[in-house]
């Protein structure tokens, strides 16, 4: 696989008689390419080539193991065109690497047809799905073989696992696979358990594909699904590409959680791809989440897909009642509702939780103990005088240190006006759990996150202290929840902010008892604005909708696409100046990155470096560090969405003619990014 944009695409190659029993259409084979050899897969075998010329002869038949199928090739292809991409960087993303002790491993056991059980029977009955006024048909039809595609709002309550597994298990029973993407591996996990309590003996047909799995127990996993006997597959981003039998559907959890987007070059998004296999595979299509995104709504604005909307008598008997703390009516009980970060209010619905002997969530947008500091005088953020790098205290009685060198600056004063006095800016989880823990002495207290993320916490009065995405299921619900710090998630400059700010708080939320039950939800926020209401009403598709109208009226996504193109100052002119852009095609920049402030030798950065190589995108590790030919720059090129197809042959061809000229180094394309700041 050679990931230039100037060579995406087959070559032919002889297939030596030695080898003509390994070399088969999906196998891994090696060949010489431009004087070195290189590793690739057989994409058909015909008995003549349309080359004028000689063929070379393969080099190596890697393994006879027919890894890459056609209907999963046929979606690598569209994924490249889609992102301007080349095939070499999606198959990468799709097909793990081989383990051979593994693939001996797996041709050792039963055959397909020994080892895999019957198909189940349809659900008798809909269960939550009887809500929606569509469920029972949206059963019917993936049972009968039919392929409905919908974009569903869950609803309120930790009962989303059962939904999906029933709308696996009317897959099953047509004789068709289904594939379940989730963001992470407590997700992965639910969704396998309520499959197992769902499908009973066929649930020898459900395999999980995790990023924690070995490689060799990955790729064994792989193998099950390629050869047949897993007929259902759960995972992670990755599991998108898995080649999964007679696929009849594809169901895509919480689609606005940046883990759905590959950090790696092309940079597809799992709704993306999942949309392109369901066009492609003819298959059903399920987005679901209690908050999906506007690029979901998309889906049903076009016709493409239909709204699954819990009506709204059924979410108020479901969903929590909702307090925000910054009402006047509260403010005239406490004068501080409006400013204090932990409100009479919230403490009054955690003392009843704990009363009645109910857990109580606690979500902390940011992790640690104190991440940020500023001048006590003038409020400037405090800066290390050797790296620059942002000052946190890392523990309570301990001195501030820089987040990234790690030197502690006990002596540190204001540059501006001398002042060596700091405040807190921001207050992490830790700092949260020991407030908590002085505020209710004797009660059991719990964090989840980066350290330890916690999947579960037992039934009765606790404390569990949590960051977004890393909040536990509670047995039996939360009595209460929480929301603290919402000017930390409403604040940030970033065109997706109320969305997600609205998808982070629902998925905490949604976690609680019912209001009738006496589920209470406190958000630390102003309720005036528009996340805060549309929470208290329980109406994220109502939010979402008018936030596409917003963004439809100023031209930003999902509206348009936009690329975003960074280098240095001379690669983005040479790239514009090769690109054949679409005539609505409007080109913003080039601006400069923010430059990075410098580090110690021993400092990690603060975000994980691309990976190395021309099918990286060879891009530096940190956005905005300095080129060989000066600083890092970027310009962004938007389009009306229906010349988005146009815009990514632009942009794919205009790389081949810098890979053609070796002079695409540092340049990096990314279509459709997650966030424009």
């Amino acid at each position: 696989m050679v990931p230039f944009a100037h060579l995406d695409r087959p070559f032919d190659y002889l297939v030596p008689a030695s080898m003509a029993a390994d070399a088969v259409p999906g196998a891994r084979v090696r060949v010489r390419f431009a004087g070195r050899l290189v590793d690739g897969f057989v994409l058909e075998r015909v008995d003549q080539s349309e080359h004028a010329g000689r063929l070379a002869p393969l080099a190596k038949a890697i393994s006879p193991e027919p890894v890459l199928s056609r209907p999963v090739a046929r979606l690598a292809r569209a994924v490249a065109d889609r992102y301007a991409g080349t095939l070499a960087d999606v198959l990468r993303l799709a097909i793990p690497p081989r383990h051979a002790t593994a693939e001996k491993a797996e041709k050792a056991e039963k055959t397909e047809q020994e080892a895999r059980p019957g198909d189940p029977a349809p659900p008798a009955d809909p269960g939550e799905w009887r809500r929606y006024p569509a469920g029972p048909s949206l059963l019917a039809a993936l049972a009968a073989g039919r392929s409905p595609r919908a974009v569903w709002w869950a609803p309120p309550g930790p009962g989303w696992p059962a939904m999906v597994a029933a709308a696996v298990r009317a897959t099953l029973s047509g004789g068709r696979g289904a594939l379940v993407v989730v963001p992470d591996h407590r997700d992965v996990d639910r969704v396998a358990d309520a499959l197992s309590a769902d499908l009973g003996p066929a649930a020898e047909l459900v395999v999980s594909l995790r990023a924690d799995l070995g490689p060799a127990e990955r790729y064994r996993r792989f193998l099950a699904a390629r050869r047949g006997r897993a007929r259902v597959v759960v995972g992670t981003r990755a599991a998108v590409f898995a080649p999964v039998e007679s696929l009849g559907l594809v169901v895509v959890w919480d689609d606005g959680d940046d883990l759905h987007a590959e950090p790696r070059a092309p940079y597809p998004h799992t709704r993306d791809v999942a949309v392109l296999r369901s066009r492609l595979e003819e298959s059903a299509l399920l987005v679901g989440g209690h908050a999906p995104s506007t690029d979901a709504e998309a889906l049903t604005r076009s016709g493409w897909a239909h709204p699954l909307v819990l009506p709204r008598r059924e979410a108020r008997q479901l969903a929590p009642l909702v307090w925000p703390t910054g009402s006047d009516w509260e403010a005239a009980r406490d004068e501080a509702a409006r400013s204090a970060r932990l409100p009479s209010l919230a403490v009054r619905a955690a003392r009843e939780a704990l009363a009645a002997d109910r857990p109580v969530l606690v979500q902390v947008p940011r992790r640690g103990y104190q991440p940020s500091l500023a001048c006590a005088s003038c409020r400037r953020p405090a800066r290390c005088p050797h790296c620059h790098g942002p000052l946190g205290r890392p523990g309570g009685g301990r001195a501030p240190a820089c987040r990234w060198c790690g030197r502690p600056a006990a002596d540190w004063a204001c540059p501006g006006c001398a002042d060596p006095g700091l405040r807190v800016s921001v207050t992490g989880d830790r700092r949260t759990a020991e407030e908590l823990g002085r505020a209710f002495p004797g009660v059991t207290l719990r964090t989840s996150g980066r350290d330890e993320v916690l999947a579960t916490v037992p039934a009765g009065p606790a404390l569990v202290v949590a960051t977004p995405g890393a909040e536990p299921v509670a047995d039996g619900g939360y009595g209460a929840v929480l929301l603290l710090d919402g000017w930390a998630l409403l604040g940030r400059p970033d065109l997706r902010t109320g969305e997600e700010t609205l998808r982070r708080w629902a998925n905490a939320a949604a976690l609680a008892v019912a209001g009738p039950a006496g589920g209470r939800v406190v958000v630390v926020a102003d309720e005036g604005l528009g996340p805060v209401q549309a929470l208290v009403r329980w109406d994220p598709a109502g939010f979402v909708a008018r936030e596409a109208d917003d963004r439809a009226e100023l031209g930003f996504p999902p509206a348009t696409r936009i690329a975003a193109v960074e280098g240095t100052t001379p690669i983005l002119r040479a790239f514009l100046e090769a690109a054949t852009l679409p005539a609505a095609a409007d080109v913003l920049g080039p601006v400069p990155l923010p430059a990075p402030a410098r580090r110690s030798a021993s400092a990690a950065p603060p975000a994980a470096a691309a990976p190395a190589g021309p099918g990286a995108g060879g891009v530096s590790a940190v956005p905005g560090a300095d080129g060989a030919d000066g600083p890092r720059e970027r310009l962004l090129v938007r389009v009306p969405r229906k010349q988005g197809g146009e815009l990514a042959e632009a942009l794919r061809a205009a790389r081949g003619v810098l890979d053609a000229r070796r002079a695409a180094a540092g340049l990096r394309v990314q279509l459709d990014p997650i966030s424009l700041g």
